[in-house]
This record gives C-alpha cells, structure tokens and sequence, in this order.
C-alpha cells in the first residue's frame, strides 16, 4: 500500500512540477515561434503601437506533456487514432491528457477501493472500470457531435442546392454555411473552405471533411461532388435528391429504433436482474454471500459472472443494433 502511495505521489509532483515549468516558458515560447514564421525581429515588437493584429492562419500545437507516452502511443500507432477521436469529439485535449486522465481515474479508484474493502481484485476491476471513463466520455461527446451534424446536414444541402441556383459559386456556398448554420457542421464546412480559399485543391479538401466526420451521408455528398465535377451535371439537383433520401433514411431509421426498442428494454431487465438478486441477497444472507469478498474462489466467481453478464448485454445490444 505504502509503495504504491509514493508512486502516486511521485506522479503527481511529476506532472505538477511540468505544468508550472511549461506555463512559465511558454508564451515566451509562442512569441519566439511566431515572429520567426512572420519574420520579424524581437526589438521591433515593442514600437508597434497599433490597433490589435488579427488573429493569425498558422495554429502552433501545444508542446506534449509525457516524450515516453507519445513514444508509446506511436510505437503502438494509437497516437492518430486517439487525436483524431478527439477532433471528431470537438475536444481540444492532447492526447497525453487523455492518458493521464485514464492514468489518474485507475489509480484514484485503485487506492480507494483498496483502502475501503481491502479486496486487490476487485481495486483492480474498480481500477480498471474508473480507467476506461475518460475514453467513454470521448466516445460519448464524438456519437453526439456526429449525431448533430447528421441532423443539420439534409438542411444544409438544400440551402447549398438554394445559392447555386441563385448564382453563386459551390466554394462560396460552403463559406455561406458557417454563417446561417451552428455548430458543428458550421466549424467543419468552414474548415474545408479556408482549406480550399488557400490553395489546397477541392478534391482533397472534401476528402478531408470525409475523413473528418465518418458519415456515410458525408461520403455520399462528396462522392457526389467530385463526380459531377468530373462528368457534368446540375449539381443543384443532384444535392436536394440527396437531401431527400438523407430525410427517407432517418425516417426508417426512426421506425426501426420504435421497433427495436422492445429489445432494449428486454436486456437492460436481464442485465439488471443479477445484480438486484446479488443486493437482495446480501440482506436477505450476508454469511452466504460473504463467500464472493472473502474468498479467492468467490472472486474468480464474481469476476467470472459479471465477465458474462457484460458479454451477455453486448451481445443482446448488437442484435438489436440494426444500421440503416
């Protein structure tokens, strides 16, 4: 117990000790860096006495927290994996925060556990639940966000489909976007915008908002564009046919999420249903059901059961699960 208390003492002073370090040096830092990319020497800063510059293209990333985590990460290649989760989460996180975070929520439930009930198996399972919340929350914000932008997509085509009829360009109508639509969709279109205002060509800017956002109605739209680029058309029809059968498939799957939910509910009541006999059971015979704290085979037992019971859900939710 004692050690590992000073291996989290150790670790926490560690990462304190580097955030005061990298707080104080870094806006000297970013000072340095941008009067390098913008060619201007130091002495001339302070005899500019105008109004406020604008804010500047070139977005300089934030110097990483742990050089072994990164290493780690890339040796694995989990590294753009996880950052690109966080981009499509909408979180400005680095990706040595994520670990950390992971690292900090499986040692505090860890010594908590083991300090309360003394039990190392089940510190370990409580450990490694508390572990995995950092990665759930980023699971969670990303479904969301995409969720979000599938919403206002439909829309969104059509008011694209409305400007070039009107007469403007297709790059102008997606700057026109960011600025009658919200987040995120309004972020993400103005992204492939100033991507393409400066210099980088359309195909591949699009290609990037594909990649972006992992849509198959994102797939659709530029598979759309860049084929109607190629053979001709009227791309303002092609983008309201599109809107329509977007529409047509949220409405199935609308009717399918009615019908399915029957199944649902049937496995959060199996899903419940040990746990609740487990509780009971703890008031109704707590010599009986002391055997699964006390003993090792009462772990093996406990850890077994709910190991299946895990399975058992996943399983019930992938069949319910139907993807349109």
């Amino acid at each position: 117990m004692s050690f590992i208390t000073i291996l989290l003492v150790i670790w926490f002073s560690s990462v304190a000790i580097w955030f005061l370090i990298s707080g104080a040096f870094k806006n000297a830092d970013m000072d340095r860096i941008r009067q390098r990319l913008a060619g201007t020497p130091k002495n001339n800063k302070k005899k500019k006495d105008g109004p406020a510059q604008a804010p500047s293209l070139i977005h300089s990333e934030v110097p990483v927290t742990s050089k072994v985590t990164v290493r780690l990460l890339q040796k694995y290649k989990l590294h753009d994996k996880l950052q690109e989760a966080l981009e499509q989460a909408g979180l400005r996180w680095q990706v040595t925060r994520l670990v950390h975070a992971c690292m900090a929520c499986f040692l505090g439930a860890y010594l908590l556990v083991w300090s309360i009930a003394d039990f190392r198996s089940v510190a370990l399972v409580a450990g490694a639940i508390a572990g995995c919340a950092p990665f759930f929350y980023v699971h969670r914000k990303r479904a969301a966000r995409l969720h979000k932008f599938e919403e206002q997509f439909p829309e969104s085509l059509e008011f694209v489909a409305r400007s070039m009829r009107a007469g403007h360009a297709f790059s102008v109508s997606l700057e026109m976007i960011h600025r009658e639509f919200q987040e995120p969709l309004a972020g993400e279109f103005k992204r492939t915008f100033e991507e393409h205002n400066l210099g980088l060509p359309l195909e591949m800017a699009l290609q990037k908002l594909a990649r972006r956002v992992p849509s198959l109605d994102v797939h659709f739209f530029v598979s759309a564009v860049m084929l109607q680029k190629r053979t001709g058309g009227n791309l303002a029809e092609i983008l309201d046919k599109l809107a329509y059968v977007i529409r047509e498939r949220f409405k199935l799957r609308g009717k399918i999420k009615a019908v399915s939910a029957h199944g649902k509910m049937t496995g959060m009541a199996l899903s419940a249903i040990p746990a609740a006999v487990a509780t009971i059971l703890f008031y109704v015979n707590p010599e009986y059901a002391n055997f699964f704290l006390n003993d090792e085979v009462g772990h093996l037992m406990a850890a077994a059961g709910i190991g299946m019971q895990l399975i058992g859900y996943g399983i019930i939710k992938k069949i319910v699960t139907i993807e349109v």
